[in-house]
């Protein structure tokens, strides 16, 4: 016995929306995966560029003449003798007076040329609280001045670096292992600045100390290693980019022979 003619109707129209609702979900989520996919590939491009631009910048900044500051500033314009040395004031000159109250050898110390020598350090007293650390010169030339006692005063104009980090010698009494004022804190009742100021002259009241001066400056990075990792990241964040665009094909190819 057959069934009535209304019920078969109602059966054939559900198992069209049936198969309609499926259909388009399945386009709503293949349309869902395409977006996905484009926006995860587009994010990787642009991490890739912005590596890129990044790679570009830093060889940029090596090729441009940096510009150097010619002001010549009060140290406590750029720091103080609480806190650390800021960034910015790294390598800008500063003039300075005080007296000499201590010195040290820094041995095994190498200048701006790549030569390797002994410095003479000095603690210099700025007032009656602080002090910083001086280097005058060689270690073989501080005998050129013997005037320079604690009673003179001293004008100092010199460029201002950051503390060493790396020891280069043993610490002694006469000795210290790096320019580092944290060095010399149990041994002084002043509050010590951090860094340096690398003397480019120094004056007394009867003139002008004459003495072979130090060529410091800071020390660079491996450019071309931070360029190519660079570029590694540019090649990492694009091959992330096109794994995410073909896994959707290679889905789908290992999806067909279990469907037949």
């Amino acid at each position: 016995m057959s069934a009535p003619p209304h019920f078969s109707c109602a059966a054939f129209t559900r198992d069209i929306t049936a198969s309609s609702t499926a259909r388009i979900r399945a386009k709503i989520k293949k349309i869902a995966t395409a977006i996905a996919v484009l926006a995860l590939a587009a994010i990787f491009v642009s991490l890739g560029l912005w590596q890129l631009d990044r790679a570009q910048e830093l060889s940029a900044s090596e090729k441009a003449t940096p510009i150097q500051d010619q002001r010549i500033y009060n140290l406590t314009d750029l720091t103080s003798a609480e806190g650390s040395l800021p960034v910015d004031a790294f390598e800008k000159s500063v003039a300075v007076n005080g007296n000499y109250i201590a010195t040290f050898k820094a041995p095994n110390q190498k200048a701006s040329d790549g030569t390797v020598a002994d410095w003479e350090v000095a603690l210099l007293q700025l007032d009656t609280a602080s002090a910083i650390l001086v280097v005058r010169g060689l270690w073989g030339e501080r005998l050129i001045e013997p005037t320079v006692a604690m009673s003179n005063r001293v004008e100092i104009t010199g460029e201002i670096f950051p503390s060493q980090f790396e020891d280069r010698a043993a610490n002694s009494a006469s000795q210290i292992s790096r320019i580092d004022s944290s060095l010399l804190t149990s041994a002084f009742d002043f509050q010590l600045y951090d860094g340096f100021i690398a003397a480019s002259s120094e004056a007394l009241r009867t003139g002008e100390i004459t003495r072979s001066r130090v060529d410091i400056s800071l020390p660079k990075g491996d450019v071309p290693g931070y360029y190519w990792q660079h570029i590694s990241y540019v090649a990492i964040w694009w091959f992330m980019a096109v794994l995410v665009l073909w896994a959707p094909f290679y889905k789908r190819r290992d999806e067909e022979p279990s469907a037949s």
